[in-house]
């Protein structure tokens, strides 16, 4: 089975910008490419997990978001590193549905289509519902204060009081060598 890193997009591999609308909007963040290089070198599947509401809401479509990843691959591909996968939830955060985290629908559908031992994966995001998801999923967690705002809990948290992540990290990059650490360590 595989071992995956599970990446939140915006505030953990992009720049958050108020519903990235266009592609042009889409930003790397510093050390990004290099994060992605390193795990994808030590054997990881790296899966994109990202909410995505500005598709209910109106304010894009399916294929402007198609558009934006495919910028983000690319963008990736420059520094000889990629995604294996994305997964988004396209609906509002009132829709009730089981694709947006921290809900976990997508992790288990990645990790049934790309074979991922989820004992043996990781979950990186910027927010508490990152990290709520990969508590849900037995995965070992890692914080990045790469987004806009510190990380506050979600109001639709599954677990009623936030867990805290496995680990730290001030960027993807550091957050990918602790990563790469513990896969060694086993």
């Amino acid at each position: 089975m595989n071992q995956a890193v599970f990446l939140d997009r915006d505030g953990t591999i992009a720049r958050d910008v108020h519903y990235c609308r266009r592609p042009e909007d889409f930003e790397l963040l510093p050390t990004v490419p290099e994060a992605i290089k390193l795990l994808n070198e030590n054997g990881f599947k790296v899966v994109v997990i990202t909410n995505q509401s500005g598709i209910a809401r109106g304010y894009f479509s399916e294929e402007t978001l198609a558009q934006i990843h495919q910028k983000m691959k690319d963008e990736l591909a420059k520094y000889g590193a990629r995604v294996d996968a994305i997964y988004y939830c396209p609906h509002h955060p009132d829709d009730g549905c089981q694709c947006r985290k921290p809900k976990t629908a997508l992790f288990l559908k990645a990790a049934q289509e790309h074979n991922i031992a989820l004992k043996n994966s990781y979950v990186v995001g910027d927010q508490q519902m990152d990290i709520d998801a990969g508590k849900a999923l037995g995965c070992k967690t890692a914080l990045v204060t790469t987004g806009p705002e510190p990380s506050v809990p979600s109001p639709k948290s599954p677990v009623p009081s936030p867990q805290p992540p496995d680990y730290t990290a001030r960027s993807l990059l550091e957050a990918a060598r602790w990563i790469v650490h513990n896969k060694r360590q086993r």
